[in-house]
């Protein structure tokens, strides 16, 4: 037995991972939240997919299933991972470079479709990874290695255009607020559809907005009414306070089950025009 345990750790400490994140990186705190939410599900019941950029390494950190995808492609792999094997809990994290940018367009499908996948944003307003490019998030008058002058665009506004793509399940947490982004996370896997989590994370190295989060973030259990409006309040472009938690949440069948419903009736059709 012992002669085995000896294995065992050899074999660990051969294939452990270094965190590479910068210290004080706020996917610190969204890594610890993801293992606190998920605390009691199952392992063999999670599937991670990531894309392309800081927030994809948390993959690494975790001993769970995983695929990592290409730039702006993860949404399409947990879908296609979702459809195969619809008890599976697909959780997708991604990066407002990634999926803001890259790949907004299978973000607007995967949510107009209802694919019951969680769809996890470390929004930084930054592509961090490639050193301090705007994204479609980044405030006006961003200064980055694109944009030394400034950024003269506007930033959209994720949850808004999430709510018009028929997402089911719209929510924002920060990760300085670890508890109640833990909260977010496991309401939003358990949720049977479409889940969209923004997660405000501060970048330390070259976005470090925590000193900002810090005063103006509060979290509210919104009714449906002040949800709703609450999407809209905070566009990025102005404003004191930041409004956290879940806004939005309506049921209904998802793509998956429709899928499958879809393909029992057009078995019925076939055997009974060839039996």
């Amino acid at each position: 037995m012992m002669v085995v345990v000896s294995r065992l750790k050899k074999y660990m400490e051969k294939f452990k991972v270094d965190n590479t994140w910068c210290p004080g990186c706020g996917n610190f705190f969204i890594l610890e939240a993801f293992k606190k939410a998920t605390s009691s599900f199952k392992k063999q019941e999670l599937v991670l997919v990531s894309g392309i950029g800081c927030h994809a390494k948390i993959i690494d950190y975790l001993n769970i299933n995983s695929f990592y995808g290409l730039h702006g492609r993860c949404l399409p792999l947990a879908q296609g991972i979702k459809l195969s094997n619809p008890k599976l809990k697909v959780v997708c994290f991604s990066g407002d470079g990634d999926s803001y940018n890259e790949g907004i367009g299978h973000l607007i499908h995967a949510a107009k479709r209802n694919s019951d996948i969680t769809v996890i944003i470390h929004d930084n307003h930054t592509f961090a990874l490639t050193v301090k490019q705007y994204t479609s998030t980044s405030p006006r008058g961003f200064k980055g290695s694109s944009t030394p002058k400034g950024s003269v665009e506007d930033p959209i506004n994720p949850l808004e255009l999430m709510l018009a793509s028929g997402a089911t399940f719209i929510a924002r947490g920060y990760a300085g607020h670890k508890d109640k982004l833990t909260e977010i996370i496991k309401r939003g896997i358990e949720h049977k559809g479409f889940s969209f989590i923004e997660v405000l994370q501060p970048c330390i190295a070259w976005n470090n907005t925590f000193e900002k989060y810090n005063k103006s973030v509060y979290w509210k259990d919104f009714s449906e009414t002040e949800g709703l409006k609450a999407i809209t309040e905070w566009d990025y472009r102005n404003g004191d306070k930041i409004a956290t938690g879940v806004f939005y949440q309506k049921e209904k069948k998802s793509f998956e089950e429709e899928f499958s419903l879809e393909k029992k009736d057009s078995l019925n059709v076939l055997l009974k025009n060839h039996v």
